[in-house]
């Protein structure tokens, strides 16, 4: 007992001084507080003095993306009570005003603190929690549903295996996430389907933000020649799953044998040009490739990492294993922020709000890295949603970063740890049963007309 208060107490003084020593609470209030300051200030359009100029929208937006209520009526009514408590003119809550600030709102200047708030955090991470000292990006997709809208429709059409009217516009998003941190260094966005709608086109739009020393990590579907390609001439490694029609052709007794069922081999470039590649870029990319081709955990790794004395088989599959760690984030902001389902109705709206959310995940990121420091902790073992809980009460209470507070806010943070659970599997299945309704299977004008005929259906027993 005394020496874990011991530790403790040990602990504690450890804190006060990385406290004292650093400018964590500046850096906050310039990422976090309402005024946003000089950053912010740079990226501001020219714009008169409003009920809602653009860093109180900005900041009522972010709110929207952190509260369990997300409508627009909320937010205005929050801003209405907080004017009245702090002895301002009152205004009306009609969100008519709200909503036009947020269509002014540059898509530039969202998407700018996006990438300055992933970039320095990554660039503030220590060399300890990076992989064989070098930093590891995370690269995955996914799609999310728009409100059905004919401008939403047009813009991102629904799949063809629904019928008109039935389905939802959906939009493809791509993320490049830092592993050691979480956070988000830059993103895609694009239709489900349609010419530069697939992760590949995504993720080569966003390849500038890959560092010469970089490792990229994902799945099977980024292990081809043409991106591995790229990546070298970036000075990125790639660690990839081999793709499933290469794996079942992989022959191990071919090639420059490294040790058990790993070997070096040598890619020759397809002879058909992708339709997606100009002939100048095709052109341009070698005759051959030489990477390395691996079996371990079950699974076929392609990799550039081609020394098996710097990067053991061993350290590949404990790394191939924290590829989970980008589904775990995308579940992060889609489930945790509730960005499963958008709810702008045009499509440069959407695409605003799902930058938002980005911004908003980001700046969660950003404190849970610092608690981390504070406590000799990985990010990684920290809980998202428990950050999140503590900084919406933070802001309702509203303290001053500079009162000593903030220090115990993220020692709040650091307290609620997530679970070590390896090779954790679940049935992809939910238990609850949905309400006894019928599926909608006609468009919702039709099915009106239906009812005010018929009556409504019997429910489903």
């Amino acid at each position: 007992m005394q020496s874990s208060q011991r530790a403790r107490e040990q602990q504690c003084v450890r804190i006060r001084q990385r406290a004292s020593h650093c400018d964590s609470y500046t850096f906050f209030n310039a990422l976090t507080a309402p005024h946003w300051l000089d950053q912010v200030e740079s990226l501001l359009p020219a714009h008169r003095e409003r009920l809602f100029p653009p860093t109180e929208t900005l900041s009522m937006f972010l709110s929207q993306a952190l509260s369990a209520d997300r409508s627009c009526q909320q937010a205005v009514d929050e801003s209405a009570i907080k004017r009245l408590t702090q002895e301002l003119p009152r205004c009306s809550t009609h969100t008519g005003a709200y909503c036009r600030a947020r269509q002014r709102l540059p898509l530039a200047m969202i998407r700018s603190l996006v990438h300055s708030t992933g970039q320095q955090t990554s660039a503030r991470t220590p060399t300890g929690w990076h992989w064989h000292g070098r930093p590891v990006r995370l690269v995955d997709g996914t799609t999310v549903p728009l409100p059905d809208t004919p401008a939403n429709q047009q813009a991102y059409p629904q799949p063809r295996s629904q019928q008109p009217g039935l389905g939802f516009p959906l939009c493809r998003m791509l993320g490049l996430m830092c592993l050691s941190s979480g956070v988000v260094l830059n993103a895609a966005i694009g239709p489900y389907r349609g010419k530069g709608g697939d992760e590949q086109h995504l993720l080569r739009s966003v390849l500038e933000s890959l560092a010469p020393g970089d490792v990229l990590l994902g799945d099977a579907y980024f292990a081809t020649y043409f991106l591995l390609c790229a990546l070298r001439e970036r000075g990125v490694d790639g660690v990839f799953e081999q793709q499933g029609a290469r794996r079942r052709s992989t022959d191990f007794r071919r090639g420059s044998r490294l040790g058990e069922r790993d070997h070096l081999i040598t890619l020759t470039k397809p002879t058909l040009k992708p339709r997606w590649m100009s002939q100048q870029d095709y052109a341009q990319a070698p005759d051959q490739l030489t990477v390395r081709e691996l079996a371990t955990g079950g699974k076929v790794l392609v990799t550039t990492l081609l020394c098996p004395k710097d990067t053991p088989k061993a350290a590949l599959k404990a790394l191939y294993r924290e590829r989970w760690q980008v589904e775990l984030d995308l579940r992060s902001i889609k489930t945790t922020l509730g960005m499963e389902t958008l709810s702008c109705k045009t499509p440069s709206m959407a695409e605003k709000e799902v930058w938002v959310y980005l911004l908003a995940y980001n700046l969660i990121r950003i404190m849970m890295a610092e608690a981390a420091l504070f406590t000799e902790q990985l990010p990684r073992q920290l809980s998202f949603k428990h950050t999140v809980q503590l900084w919406v009460a933070w802001c309702r209470c509203g303290p001053d970063y500079r009162d000593g507070r903030f220090e115990q806010l993220l020692l709040f943070i650091a307290q609620q740890k997530v679970g070590c659970r390896p090779g954790r599997i679940e049935p992809r299945a939910v238990k609850r049963r949905n309400k006894p309704f019928p599926l909608l299977m006609q468009p919702r004008t039709e099915a009106r007309e239906y009812v005010e005929k018929h009556g409504h259906p019997k429910k489903i027993r």
